[in-house]
């Protein structure tokens, strides 16, 4: 992580969860780590769980990334204040688990899921690539995926979900293979997680049977951002020991 200490991180979805995780994991790592959230005081919050001698730094910015404006203002005061984006870290993401598919006027759930698992996730990628393109930043884009992005569990919770994540499979390698055709050195992986204890997964804090914790996708991501110039992470996927899918 040497070559990454000093420069600019951009954690979607850096409120809670996997998100606040690989925020703080980032910052102990020693980058400016900048959150993007709708609920900011909780990022502030999570100040107070670093310690004062932390190497990096922590900002947070109001934004919603299912609305195009607040990512490109979010993005914008990025440039003006920070010069620009170095790491991209896709982590925002919701999941209606009371929503079927075929059940009547369930279309606003539906299109938040997508806007904010795979619009949302696409606009973000776009803006933090346009600034690594324009400062020759040889950067990292991290998509937080799924394991129901390669596969589909027998539940009757999962709505359009699964659908959302084989599209955020589907464009890693979209975007692997644009980058390749543009000479372009920016990296991009997916990270597939299994079941693990975050707010998106209800009743995961009292859960007792194999599950991750937030922190250990934060390493895995971190892993992913330590490899060698010359090496791509394209998917890794993490499942907790004992896992039946």
């Amino acid at each position: 992580m040497d070559r990454w200490v000093g420069k600019v991180a951009v954690v979607t979805g850096a409120s809670s969860g996997i998100g606040a995780a690989t925020a703080k994991a980032l910052v102990r790592a020693g980058m400016i780590v900048v959150g993007l959230a709708r609920r900011v005081e909780r990022i502030e919050a999570l100040r107070n769980e670093l310690p004062t001698n932390v190497p990096g730094q922590l900002h947070a910015i109001r934004c919603d990334v299912m609305r195009e404006e607040d990512i490109l203002a979010a993005y914008a005061q990025i440039e003006r204040q920070f010069g620009g984006v170095d790491v991209q870290i896709n982590s925002a993401g919701i999941a209606h688990h009371t929503v079927r598919i075929l059940q009547p006027n369930n279309t606003r759930p539906l299109r938040d899921i997508v806007h904010t698992d795979l619009l949302g996730l696409t606009l973000c990628s776009r803006e933090a690539y346009l600034s690594m393109q324009k400062r020759s930043v040889d950067g990292h884009i991290v998509h937080l995926n799924s394991i129901t992005g390669h596969s589909i569990p027998p539940l009757n919770t999962l709505n359009i979900y699964p659908a959302v994540k084989h599209g955020v499979t589907a464009l890693t390698e979209t975007m692997r293979q644009e980058l390749r055709f543009a000479g372009s050195k920016v990296k991009v992986t997916s990270i597939s997680p299994g079941l693990t204890r975050t707010p998106i997964n209800p009743n995961s804090d009292t859960y007792t049977g194999p599950i991750l914790e937030p922190e250990d996708i934060a390493d895995a991501i971190l892993y992913a951002l330590g490899t060698p110039p010359r090496v791509q992470i394209h998917e890794l996927t993490i499942k907790p020991v004992g896992e039946v899918e």
